[in-house]
């Protein structure tokens, strides 16, 4: 008797355990946990590609990897490694101007550590015109290599908003499209390099999101209006490391020289497939 007992009570158990709600897991929210990462000694990993294609036979490309540092308002400071590379028709157009900028250019690649205050560039594209002992060129305010020529979703409201825009989401993949205007309201990156008020252009992109929300890679495409035509900049990126513990050292002052110190023999800005 005391074992049909048991049994049935056993039974009536799981029967009420089976009729308890299973607790939803949270839901994760990409923009909070990219804040989170936003404080200063933090930082992020990066490797981005990018294309900007003006004709069929007018093409620069680059390629960027390196670190990012961040502090409560952003990116705040980088270091980073930078090719550039030029069709041989935008070469040849190119050179016209500045020959013995673009020759070091395509030479090697261009080392940059960068604040929002300060940057210092060493490489082929400024060594020629540094005296021995000095290694680095040190420019004024400029801005900050991006993670992604397009998108920059290490800004909080860039985020968001592309989120908004998604026209699908499945497995940690988000599509979406957004007009160009749309996206410079939010976006100081894209304002800058594109247009405070672009009238048109669009962009697409996907983005894949880790299990703790983070952002692992981002493809993006524009087409944006330039002059009587359009050109197309497409750019990919994967993020790395989250969360690493990073301080962005500055070259020692006895190795720099002020770009105003050398004059024509180095480039007036700060070299950059962005700028």
């Amino acid at each position: 008797m005391k074992r049909a007992i048991i049994g049935v009570a056993v039974v009536a158990g799981v029967a009420q355990l089976a009729a308890t709600p299973a607790q939803a897991a949270p839901k994760i929210d990409p923009v909070k946990e990219l804040k989170a990462e936003l404080a200063t000694g933090r930082a992020v990993n990066v490797q981005a590609t990018a294309k900007v294609t003006y004709t069929s036979s007018l093409v620069v490309t680059s390629g960027l990897e390196g670190t990012i540092g961040f502090d409560r308002r952003g990116a705040a400071a980088s270091d980073v490694a930078q090719t550039l590379r030029y069709s041989k028709e935008l070469l040849r157009s190119v050179k016209k101007s500045r020959p013995e900028e673009v020759e070091a250019l395509q030479q090697g690649p261009i080392r940059m550590i960068s604040t929002r205050d300060v940057s210092y560039v060493s490489g082929p594209v400024v060594a020629n015109a540094l005296p021995e002992g000095a290694g680095w060129v040190r420019y004024g305010p400029a801005d900050l290599p991006p993670s992604n020529l397009v998108l920059e979703i290490l800004e909080p409201a860039t985020l968001k908003t592309l989120l908004s825009h998604r026209t699908s989401s499945r497995d940690g993949v988000v599509k979406g499209s957004i007009k160009a205007p749309a996206l410079a309201a939010v976006s100081p990156s894209f304002a800058s390099r594109f247009g405070m008020r672009p009238k048109s252009g669009k962009i697409t992109y996907t983005l894949w999101f880790g299990g703790d929300g983070l952002v692992e890679r981002l493809s993006a495409k524009a087409v944006l209006p330039l002059n009587d035509r359009s050109v197309t900049v497409e750019s990919s990126t994967r993020y790395a490391d989250w969360g690493r513990e990073v301080t962005v050292l500055l070259p020692l002052e006895g190795d720099v020289l002020d770009r105003k110190q050398l004059g024509d023999k180095v480039p007036a800005e700060v070299p950059g497939i962005w700028n």
